[in-house]
């Protein structure tokens, strides 16, 4: 097999063995990374390093290998995750992330340890952030967790950049080209990385080009271009750097600077189609009216400091400065941006822009064997962080959201202790916080509502307690119990005051989300592969859920009980050096109530809760030298009770997609395909009434890639 080309024989081998897999869910493992190292780690949910098997949940990491993977097949930042975790939920193929929830919650996503979110206003744009070449793993804790307190309700997603691991010096060259086949749907990627590594120093620089055409759907139709903002007919770049200096054995000081700009061109504009017809939203070549292009602007500054013999433990403190901007569309005529003092009504065009600016602290000190006690670990710190965000329609300078400014102060402990084949934990989050919001007076639309302004303070204990089993070689269980925070996306209901005489403490909805999260899971590790599956349940009692509003098309938020159950698992088996396959599953169901103080009886729909889905991949390495990679994703049917004899039907679809790699002198060279079969679907999202939301899926997009290094 060795001295084969690859051909047709090879992808027509890979797609019998895929049917195969997905005949026989039971040869499905787990794990949804090929690299070693990366299975025996993971820094996001313990904040210090900690072995995935004395984690009590269900953890994933993506390795650089399935990062590369989906760089092969697509640009888009978060589709890496809607292919390979288990409860995340479909991918928007949007710069907005709207309903890309993890097991039914906003999730917490992290940039080595820093928030990329605002715990204020949650814009669902913060899915693009850097360039994923430079990231070398994806750790994903599912469900809620204490050590990172505000916003980590629904899990955590920590993108972990990459680091010198050879002495000397390494330089990569990346590039990629893909197109539909229409004239305006090329688009490229150029990168630069320069990795040095010696006694004393390391070093990651990284720049990057991107430049995205249209998009088209599987009858070649473009695809209309997203409400609150898209990824096709974008430009961007990023800038990252990366120096270490080891100042004695048992010292760090790392510096880290990233700069990232993706915007749109402003090329087409939006067309709507006729739902009642079947035919979808387009984009049609023009200027979009008289505003200015969407873009998201994030920067992040950020000074580490390690110190490994620190009181007979090791100490790591993090301060670090981040700035995201992200401006929506501009909308011309919308409703809620109206003012007849600035022009006729339905006559205005206008559009939002989210600044938030943060800084804080990040500090943790961890020791083993605590009290010469062996298997005991303490691990223990604090955060402080103040979060500044506002919101602008950006054209005419108008307040839409106040300045809100949020300040909080969150010790934490954790404990572990390893007792033979057990391992126990429990800890202790104290979260602190207080919300300052000044005086203010609500939009035209919102009949110019004077709101005093005020404080709210914000104070949660989150305790979390589980227990790990190894209960036979390559086996064992857990159960777990944690209490995570967040909050409510504070920006919506500040904005949408309506009535006279209210106070910003006295705005119920402002309360903060508390979420209860019950786990058990079973994990089998092992030279054939691994596999892992869990069940969840998550409750808070003043929760937050998105509905649609049937006047506006628009989302509006509810706070009221919501549960949410869920199955899922993954696993990898290994046939072979030549053969892996690769499986997940989930199923996630969430309820709320029909009325204040009625049975939790309304099941939650697209905005919160994926439907079914059924994910698996196999890979013939065929040679030394070159590898084939099919995969597949299932969204199945679903039909849900919305309540006084309403109904959400959705239709599920399946799309398969390739990548191969052929290792040459000149390079690694690299042909992906996004949906191979050229599929023609509608986005879930899409297939209820909304607010410009009837939208297509992408059509087969071909790319081909090239990677030498130096």
């Amino acid at each position: 097999m060795k001295n084969e080309t690859p051909q047709l024989k090879p992808i027509a081998a890979a797609i019998g063995a895929l049917l195969f897999a997905a005949a026989a869910p039971a040869a499905l493992a787990q794990q949804t990374t090929t690299d070693a190292a990366d299975q025996s780690v993971i820094v996001t949910g313990t904040r210090t390093p900690k072995a995935i098997d004395k984690i009590p949940g269900a953890v994933s990491v993506i390795g650089a290998a399935e990062i590369g993977n989906s760089l092969a097949i697509s640009e888009d930042a978060t589709a890496v995750l809607a292919r390979v975790i288990p409860g995340y939920a479909e991918a928007t193929q949007a710069l907005s992330n709207t309903g890309e929830t993890l097991r039914g919650r906003i999730a917490l996503r992290l940039f080595d340890g820093i928030p990329q979110t605002s715990p204020l206003r949650e814009t669902n744009r913060s899915g693009s952030f850097t360039d994923l070449g430079i990231v070398g793993r994806i750790e994903v804790i599912n469900g809620p967790s204490a050590t990172e307190g505000i916003g980590a309700s629904g899990g955590i997603i920590n993108y972990i950049s990459k680091s010198p691991t050879k002495p000397g010096n390494e330089i990569s060259i990346n590039s990629s080209v893909r197109s539909e086949f229409h004239d305006d749907s090329m688009g490229y990627k150029l990168g630069l990385q320069f990795l040095h590594r010696d006694d004393r120093w390391d070093l990651v620089f990284a720049t990057s080009e991107v430049d995205r055409g249209i998009s088209y759907d599987a009858n070649g139709r473009r695809i209309g271009m997203n409400a609150s903002g898209s990824l096709m007919d974008t430009s961007g770049h990023n800038l990252f750097l990366k120096l270490a200096n080891r100042l004695t054995d048992s010292q760090k000081l790392e510096l880290t600077v990233s700069r990232f700009y993706l915007g749109g061109k402003g090329r087409y504009v939006y067309q709507e189609g006729d739902r009642a017809a079947g035919l979808t939203d387009t984009a049609v070549p023009g200027k979009p009216f008289e505003g200015q292009a969407e873009f998201n602007d994030f920067r992040q500054y950020a000074l580490a400091y390690t110190n490994q013999d620190v009181g007979g433990g090791t100490l790591t403190a993090t301060a670090y400065r981040a700035s995201q901007a992200m401006r929506f569309v501009a909308e011309k005529g919308g409703a809620d941006k109206q003012d007849p003092l600035i022009a006729p009504l339905g006559t205005l065009t206008d559009q939002s822009e989210v600044n938030s600016q943060k800084h804080g602290v990040r500090t943790g000190w961890n020791r083993g064997d605590l009290f010469d006690v062996s298997g005991l670990e303490l691990r223990a710190g604090v955060d402080v962080v103040q979060d500044r965000t506002e919101q602008k329609l950006a054209l005419t300078n108008r307040t839409w959201v106040p300045p809100m400014i949020y300040k909080s102060t969150a010790p934490y402990a954790q404990l572990s202790y390893d007792v033979g084949p057990v391992t126990l934990s429990g800890g202790l989050r104290r979260e602190d916080g207080q919300l300052d919001v000044n005086s203010y007076t609500t939009t035209y639309y919102n009949k110019r509502q004077f709101v005093e302004g005020g404080s709210l303070d914000y104070q949660a204990n989150l305790p979390n307690v589980g227990a790990v089993w190894k209960f036979a070689p390559e086996w064992s269980t857990f159960v777990s119990y944690s209490k995570g925070f967040s909050l409510p996306n504070v920006g919506i209901p500040l904005r949408n005051v309506n009535k006279p005489g209210q106070s910003v403490a006295g705005i119920l909805d402002l309360q903060a989300v508390i979420a209860d999260n019950k786990e058990v899971g079973l994990n089998w590790r092992g030279r054939a592969g691994s596999f892992g599956m869990s069940y969840y349940r998550s409750y808070s009692d003043f929760g937050v859920s998105l509905k649609v509003d049937p006047a506006t098309n628009d989302f509006v938020m509810r706070r009221q009980p919501v549960l949410i159950k869920g199955f899922e698992m993954n696993g990898e088996y290994i046939v072979n050096k030549q053969w892996r396959l690769n499986g997940l599953y989930s199923r996630i169901r969430g309820w709320t109530v029909a009325v204040d103080g009625g049975p939790l009886t309304v099941q939650q729909g697209f905005a919160n809760i994926n439907p079914d889905k059924v994910g698996g991949s196999v890979q013939w390495q065929y040679s030394d030298k070159g590898n084939v990679r099919v995969g597949f994703t299932t969204l199945l049917d679903r039909e849900i009770n919305q309540g006084t004899g309403a109904y959400e039907k959705t239709s599920g679809y399946t799309l398969f997609d390739l990548n191969s790699t052929y290792k040459t002198r000149y390079g690694d060279f690299s042909v992906g395909v996004e949906n191979l079969f050229n599929k023609f679907y509608i986005l879930t999202g899409s297939q209820m009434p909304g607010y410009q939301n009837y939208t297509a899926g992408r059509g087969r997009v071909v790319s081909v890639s090239h990677h030498i290094t130096f």
